[in-house]
C-alpha cells in the first residue's frame, strides 16, 4: 500500500491536505490556550496562527519538489501557486478583514448597536499577518519532508 503512495501524486496531495489539517489543529490549540475557551468553529475559520492555507500549499509544493525535483517545471508551477495563495492570505484577504472590521464599527455606531437587524456582522478574521503566513509555510515544508521520510522508511 505504502509503495503505491511514495513518490506519486497521492503523496503530494496527502501531504498538502494533512499539513493544512494539522495547521488547523494547531490553530485550535493555540486559540484554546490563549482564550481559555473551547471553540470548535476554529476548525472551519480562516485567519489565525498558523496559516493553514500556507501550510497546505507549501506542503504540496515541497512534496512535488521532493518527488519530481526542485528543478522541474511542475515544481515551478506548484511554488508559483503557493506564492500567489500566500500573498492573497497576507494581502488581499487581510485588507478585506480590516475593511469588514471598520464597516462593522460604523454600522454599530450608525444603527445604535442593532447590527442584527441588518443581517449580522461581516466576518473580520479573513487573512493573516505575514508572520502567520511564514509560520504556516515553514510548518508545511517541515510536514512534507517528515511525511516523505516516513514513507521512505516504511
Amino acid at each position: 500500500m505504502i509503495e503505491k503512495i511514495l513518490n506519486t501524486g497521492y503523496e503530494a496531495i496527502l501531504s498538502g491536505l494533512a499539513a493544512a489539517f494539522f495547521a488547523q489543529v494547531i490553530k485550535f490549540f493555540i486559540f484554546t490556550i490563549r482564550s481559555k475557551k473551547i471553540n470548535f468553529k476554529i476548525f472551519t475559520t480562516t485567519g489565525g496562527m498558523p496559516s493553514s492555507h500556507s501550510a497546505g500549499v507549501m506542503g504540496l509544493s515541497t512534496s512535488v519538489g521532493l518527488i519530481s525535483g526542485f528543478d522541474s517545471v511542475i515544481f515551478a508551477v506548484a511554488i508559483g501557486y503557493a506564492l500567489v495563495t500566500m500573498y492573497d492570505a497576507a494581502g488581499v484577504r487581510r485588507a478585506a478583514g480590516k475593511t469588514a472590521a471598520c464597516l462593522n464599527r460604523m454600522m454599530e455606531d450608525f444603527y445604535e448597536h442593532n447590527v442584527q437587524a441588518l443581517g449580522g456582522k461581516l466576518k473580520e478574521l479573513l487573512g493573516h499577518t505575514p508572520f502567520e503566513v511564514i509560520m504556516g509555510a515553514i510548518f508545511g515544508i517541515c510536514y512534507a519532508i517528515c511525511f516523505h521520510l516516513y514513507l521512505m522508511k516504511i
